[in-house]
């Protein structure tokens, strides 16, 4: 028997079996990126005696005119009557996203809500290698192209009524309770400005959370040593690509991928009632970047969130 013709088709016959998985990977995390999900976490929060809110957050929508079934996910959410949204940013991904947007999120807007922006509202998506996001980060942000209709997104958010938390502190009254609110600009851009929102949180408010596109850890820092009870964020995508289980590999931030999504406390290893310690929620996002619209382990969500009395069993 001749073996290099044996080798040749022992060959080709792997990279063909590769070929065929590579595809079916590649199916599977494109279909993986349309199966919009609804998370349901309880966050013991709340003071004693108080009625249960419930909070969608919402993050990472990364908006392209024509994704119907995204849009209509989103505007199925409406049922759900929360008593507020938080919006932890990177709305867009098109720059005729905005009035789509508003159509989609519609008597959502008519609720309670405040938002910060992420680098996806200022700045379009550009096409990358998505191996560089699994590399440590060099500090060089992408801003040299085009601008995304981030004033417009402005517009429509404050127009309806919701509060603008770029580097801003605010006070609403959500159902019984006076929420305190603090957040900054995208930290992810640098442009979280944490001494405009520095100081202890209010504590004549029944509620203190802060919020933020980005986890990073200089702003949750910042906002668990300022005593506030629970912070929001967005912006890693929980991983977008994960290991079996749902472990992330990368959040493109510096907070460790054990908390890229979810509910936990910050800092990590905290328990309720520590001082200088919050809780901290991560949205793994609705959406992807256009370029690299797949997830593997790591659904679309949103989060309905249920405060209660931080006494709940």
């Amino acid at each position: 028997m001749r073996l290099a013709p044996v080798l040749g088709r022992a060959l080709a016959t792997t990279v063909a079996a590769g070929a065929t998985a590579g595809a079916g990977l590649t199916a599977y995390a494109l279909w993986e990126a349309r199966q919009y999900t609804l998370r349901r976490v309880t966050v013991p929060v709340l003071p004693a005696g108080a009625r249960p809110v419930r909070v969608l957050h919402l993050s990472d929508i990364h908006l392209v005119p024509g994704q119907q079934r995204k849009i209509e996910w989103l505007s199925s959410l409406a049922v759900l009557r929360p008593d507020l949204v938080v919006n932890t940013g990177d709305n867009l991904a098109h720059r005729d996203s905005v009035p789509v947007l508003a159509e989609a999120l519609g008597p959502l807007l008519d609720v309670p809500g405040v938002f910060v922006l992420g680098s996806n509202d200022y700045f379009s998506a550009r096409l990358r290698n998505p191996l560089r996001y699994l590399l440590p980060d060099n500090g060089k942000r992408h801003t040299n192209v085009p601008q995304l209709p981030w004033r417009d997104l402005v517009g429509t958010f404050e127009t309806a009524g919701w509060s603008n938390l770029t580097n801003r502190r605010t006070v609403l009254k959500v159902g019984e309770l006076t929420v305190a609110f603090a957040g900054v600009d995208d930290p992810h851009l640098r442009f979280d400005r944490l001494g405009d929102v520095a100081g202890p949180a209010d504590l004549r408010a029944d509620l203190r959370l802060g919020v933020a596109h980005a986890p990073y850890l200089r702003v949750l820092d910042a906002f668990a040593r300022d005593g506030y009870d629970a912070i929001l964020a967005g912006h890693t995508h929980g991983g977008q690509v994960c290991l079996p289980g749902g472990r992330a590999l990368t959040t493109n931030c510096d907070i460790e991928p054990e908390r890229a999504r979810g509910l936990h406390r910050h800092p990590a290893a905290s328990a309720p009632g520590d001082p200088g310690s919050a809780w901290l929620h991560v949205s793994a996002g609705v959406g992807t970047s256009p370029y690299a619209r797949i997830r593997v382990a790591c659904r679309p969500e949103a989060t309905l969130l249920t405060l209660v009395d931080a006494d709940y069993r």
